[in-house]
């Protein structure tokens, strides 16, 4: 069997393609069902946060076609886009390639520490799909391991900063005072959440959040006392 990982991230695709290749929490049953289903897939997990979606596979016979076919069907991307946009690790490149993500290296924010949490997430729903056997099982306990190594043996970790963190910070270097100001926040998703956290704690005047689905932006504005809206207002 060989470990095969493929996906898409910020710095292979803008953030437009980055939106439609999410996998929700609520579909990834049915998504684990399907790509272990593909052929030559032995095990398979899925990643999917707002700046990454990755595939980690073990492969029986390490043919792509099958996966990669499913991946541009259920997303329904053409064969141009994802050609352009997906990047491809095969056996060790695909050992090193999970290592960088879990340890930070791979992140927008270097050494972000929220993406080994989202990892373990993602291990967990897969073992729980029953998608994961021994080999997929190994690489991420390593992956564990190597994370935690990493932060404990270098200054990676000294000053963990998220992406939510570092936009807030942003912010604030460039307006000042933000008692005075309105954000506006995109989604209800762990990112935005964590950014209305530090908003809030940074005496931000007015918070909106505007969502597709209403439930979930009003859940995030009631917690954080801010307006929600429905995206496309």
């Amino acid at each position: 069997m060989t470990l095969f990982a493929c996906g898409v991230n910020h710095q292979s695709a803008p953030v437009s393609m980055r939106e439609r290749i999410v996998f929700g929490a609520h579909e990834l049953p049915r998504a684990l069902s399907e790509l272990h289903s593909c052929d030559g897939v032995e095990e398979a997990a899925i990643l999917s946060t707002c700046n990454r979606t990755d595939l980690y596979l073990g492969l029986q016979a390490g043919d792509d076609t099958g996966v990669r076919s499913w991946f541009q069907n259920y997303h329904g991307l053409s064969t141009r886009e994802l050609q352009r946009h997906m990047y491809i690790h095969r056996a060790d490149g695909a050992v090193r390639h999970v290592m960088r993500v879990a340890s930070g290296l791979d992140s927008m924010v270097l050494g972000e520490p929220q993406i080994l949490g989202q990892l373990k997430v993602a291990y967990g729903a897969a073992r729980s799909s029953g998608t994961v056997g021994t080999l997929l099982g190994k690489l991420f306990q390593q992956a564990f391991f190597v994370a935690k190594r990493v932060r404990t043996d270098t200054a990676i970790g000294s000053s963990p900063v998220s992406v939510a963190f570092a936009a807030v910070a942003l912010a604030r270097q460039i307006l000042g005072d933000l008692s005075t100001h309105t954000a506006l926040l995109i989604g209800a998703g762990e990112t935005i959440e964590l950014a209305a956290r530090h908003l809030s704690g940074n005496n931000l005047g007015r918070m909106v959040i505007a969502n597709r689905t209403l439930e979930n932006a009003h859940r995030l504005a009631s917690e954080f006392g801010g307006y929600a809206i429905e995206l496309g207002e």
